[in-house]
C-alpha cells in the first residue's frame, strides 16, 4: 500500500493523498465516509495512469477541521487546490457517491479544469432510502469489536451485496474502521455527522443542472443494480439527457460497487479511451 502525502489547503488544513503511476492524470473521489483507500482494488487495472486519490479533510490521514467545514464546495476546492499543488492542469474525475456530487459541482464551477467526469452510482436524484441508511451510521463506532467481528458483520449489514469472498470483507473492514483496545473506531471525525444531518435536514437542492454541466465531458455512469441510492430510472433519465453516456449497470452490488467488477471495468476503460 502507497504512504500518504501531505499538501496544505488554502486555509491551512493538512489533507492527505495518494499519487501513484504516470499519463493521464485521473482524480479519485471517494465517497462520504471514504478515504483514497476506497481505489485500491480499481487501482491495479488502471496501469499508464496517473491516479490521484485525496482523503477529504476529516477522514483517513487529513486533519479534522469541524463539521462547517465539511461540505461539497470546500471539498471542491480542496480538490483543486491538491491538482495546483500537483502542478495538474486538467484531470478526468473518477467520483464515487459524494465523490460525484464534487465531480458534478466541479463540472459547474471549473469546467476548464475537468477532462471527463465518471459517476460511481450517484446521479442528481437521491433516493431517501438510501441517504436514511447513511443516516443510520455517519459518525457513529461500530459494535464489532476487531476487524475480522466486523468482516463477519458486514454481509448481514449489506445485502445487496451478493457473492463476495471473506477476504473482500475484510479488506473493506480494514480500510474503514481502526482497531482499539476499546474496540473499532471509525476513521473519520464524527463530527461529519453533524454535516450530513444538517444537509440532511436542509432545503431539496435540485442537482440536475450540476449534472447538465458536463455537456461536452466525455461522461460514464456504474451503477449497482440493487443500489438504494441512485434508481434506475433516474440513471435512464441521464442516459435520455446524455445519450453518449456510458452506462454500466454491476449485478449483486448495492451502493456502491467496487470498480472492479469486470462492467464497471468495462465501463472506466472506455471512458477513459475517449480522453486519450
Amino acid at each position: 500500500m502507497t504512504a500518504p502525502r501531505f499538501f496544505r489547503a488554502g486555509d491551512g488544513a493538512r489533507l492527505a493523498y495518494r499519487d501513484e503511476g504516470e499519463g493521464l492524470p485521473v482524480l479519485a473521489l471517494a465517497g462520504l465516509t471514504r478515504t483514497g483507500l476506497d481505489f485500491d482494488y480499481l487501482a491495479p487495472h488502471l496501469a499508464g495512469l496517473r491516479l490521484i486519490r485525496p482523503d477529504y479533510r476529516g477522514r483517513g490521514g487529513s486533519d479534522w477541521t469541524g463539521a462547517e467545514t465539511y461540505t461539497v464546495p470546500q471539498e471542491a476546492q480542496d480538490a483543486l487546490a491538491l491538482l495546483d499543488h500537483l502542478g495538474v492542469e486538467r484531470a478526468a474525475v473518477l467520483g464515487t457517491s459524494r465523490g460525484g456530487i464534487i465531480g458534478m459541482f466541479l463540472a459547474a464551477t471549473a469546467r476548464d479544469r475537468l477532462l471527463g467526469l465518471c459517476l460511481n452510482d450517484v446521479g442528481p436524484v437521491l433516493q431517501r432510502q438510501g441517504l436514511e441508511r447513511i443516516f443510520d451510521y455517519v459518525g457513529r463506532n461500530p459494535a464489532a469489536r476487531s476487524i475480522e467481528d466486523m468482516a463477519r458483520r458486514l454481509p448481514a449489514a449489506l445485502p445487496d451485496f451478493t457473492g463476495i469472498p471473506p477476504g473482500r470483507w475484510l479488506d473493506e473492514a480494514r480500510h474503514h474502521y481502526i482497531e482499539t483496545p476499546e474496540g473499532l473506531r471509525i476513521n473519520y471525525d464524527p463530527a461529519l455527522r453533524g454535516a450530513f444531518l444538517a444537509a440532511f435536514a436542509g432545503p431539496e437542492v435540485d442537482l440536475w443542472p450540476l449534472f447538465e454541466a458536463a455537456q461536452g465531458l466525455p461522461l460514464a455512469l456504474i451503477r449497482g443494480a440493487n443500489s438504494d441510492l441512485l434508481a434506475q430510472e433516474t440513471a435512464r433519465e441521464m442516459q435520455r439527457r446524455r445519450p453518449d453516456m456510458i452506462l454500466a449497470e454491476v449485478p449483486g452490488r448495492g451502493h456502491i460497487p467496487f470498480l472492479d467488477e469486470p462492467e464497471a471495468l468495462a465501463a472506466i476503460r472506455a471512458w477513459l479511451s475517449l480522453m486519450g
